[in-house]
């Protein structure tokens, strides 16, 4: 039986480029655009068969580190470590800093598999063909990137030059080429010698943390001490903040690949996209026979070539062409699927003013370590939202010094806690808890518990939340 690959998932980018669906605070990997499952849980699940991979190795910050625990948990896809990076400073150090977890948990003849957690990637047998052939190049020696068959003259990648054939079927990288415009573009795809630069890579470690500590010593320094002072925190392994911040803020491009002489790359032609923008999830999506790409809650008429997406209101569009429509809980953008690429652009004019910088950071639905909750209605003095609560898990004990909160259990089973009393609550049951007066609310059923929070009182913001205990670590 060949190695097992230990797969190793980038989750922490905070890219708003599929505004205003996704923002900083709940970036699109987290999110469902076409289908069930996020593209993280896509990810996991593509990694999930256990004659291939070793568990996952999850790569993210403290901020999501709840969120990818969670969706892990909902795709029942088991994890081995969700590595926490205490700073972002680019790619070279996240994956130094996985590599050195991986030969610590797996040795030094460990093969790890990088992946990005947003890419849409269609994972037939053709797929797995490219994998086994980057597999086996690795444990020959060499550093492997991916690299996509073009499609397009697309200005939105870097290019990878291929060189001679290797054995295994992969072939030398003759050279990285940055983002082409137009011409440069069109001039490569007419070669035949350029492919993609998808951004996942098969790496043997030992190789990996050799070249790093030839080529960006800095790193591997920075990285390896702060693997080896980190700490574990509930499922989490949390880096040193101190020795990571000391490296250097550098693609892994930059920093090994574009030097060593052990690149190699795998010409891959199956189904990929790093959905960088609304035209490429159009792109990918199943079309009407006018070309639309519709979500479920959206209605269209005399309308051709258009992406029509909602998460919560229904939305009606007639006498549209080559148009995307695209509506969140508190925002909505319209414009041509051909200027998609510069949604970017408002994003940054809407992060400038302080009315609409809240838009680019958090959804009225905020995931939480124990379920989400999301704002219903608000005013002067009251607050009104939904909860839901994951079976199993409990909120922090708690009080508020300024306000008091109704519950109405709308779903599921709740557990009360007040005071020293305990309280159990089914479907259309409500509790009240008085201000200053020490609560808890936990879900100890098989279903998810949902809620009706109505809230009351002076001063309504989250800082008014005063911890006395937490399965989570946030006293």
């Amino acid at each position: 039986m060949p190695l097992k690959i230990v797969p190793v998932i980038m989750a922490g980018g905070k890219g708003t480029r599929l505004w205003p669906l996704s923002r900083s605070a709940a970036p699109k990997q987290f999110l469902q655009f076409l289908g069930d499952h996020s593209l993280f849980q896509k990810t996991l699940k593509r990694v999930a068969d256990a004659e291939w991979y070793e568990q996952p190795v999850i790569v993210t910050n403290s901020e999501f580190r709840f969120m990818a625990a969670e969706q892990a948990m909902t795709v029942d896809v088991p994890l081995s470590s969700i590595l926490l990076e205490p700073v972002a400073r680019n790619t070279a150090p996240a994956l130094a800093a996985a590599a050195f977890l991986v030969q610590r948990d797996y040795g030094d003849n460990a093969v790890m598999q990088v992946l990005a957690s947003d890419h849409e990637i269609d994972s037939n047998t053709h797929y797995f063909d490219c994998i086994a052939t980057a597999r086996d190049t690795a444990m020959a020696g060499k550093l492997v990137t991916f690299g996509i068959t073009p499609t397009e003259p697309a200005t939105g990648y870097g290019y990878i030059e291929t060189g001679t054939d290797l054995h295994s079927g992969a072939k030398t990288v003759a050279r990285f080429v940055e983002k082409p415009d137009q011409a440069r573009a069109e001039q490569l795809l007419a070669s035949g010698r350029y492919l993609w630069n998808s951004g996942m890579f098969m790496l043997p470690v030992s190789l990996f943390l050799s070249q790093m500590a030839a080529f960006a010593p800095a790193v591997h320094e920075a990285t390896q001490k702060a693997v080896q002072s980190s700490v574990s925190d509930l499922d989490f392994v949390r880096l040193d903040a101190a020795t990571f911040s000391e490296a250097p803020d550098i693609s892994v491009d930059y920093a090994v690949f574009e030097k060593t002489l052990h690149a190699a790359v795998v010409p891959s032609s199956f189904s990929w996209s790093d959905l960088g923008s609304w035209d490429s999830v159009w792109a990918i999506g199943d079309k009407d026979e006018f070309g639309n790409v519709v979500g479920q809650k959206a209605t269209v008429s005399n309308t051709r070539n258009s992406l029509v997406l909602s998460r919560d209101i229904h939305l009606a569009v007639h006498g549209l062409d080559d148009m995307a429509v695209i509506a969140s809980e508190d925002a909505v953008y319209v414009g041509h699927l051909a200027d998609s690429q510069n949604v970017g652009q408002i994003v940054k004019s809407l992060a400038k003013a302080p009315k609409t910088r809240q838009l680019t950071q958090i959804h009225p639905t905020s995931y939480k370590p124990w379920g989400a909750v999301a704002s219903v209605l608000s005013g002067e003095r009251f607050e009104v939202k939904r909860l839901r609560v994951t079976p199993g898990r409990k909120i922090s004990l708690q009080k508020h010094h300024h306000r008091s909160e109704h519950w109405i259990v709308v779903r599921g089973t709740a557990e009360i806690t007040i005071g020293d009393k305990t309280h159990l609550l089914h479907e259309n049951e409500s509790i009240y808890i008085q201000q200053g007066e020490v609560h808890r609310l936990s879900n100890p059923g098989k279903i998810p518990l949902e809620l009706i929070e109505v809230q009351t009182g002076s001063y309504l913001k989250d800082d008014d939340v005063i911890r006395l205990d937490d399965e989570f670590g946030r006293v």
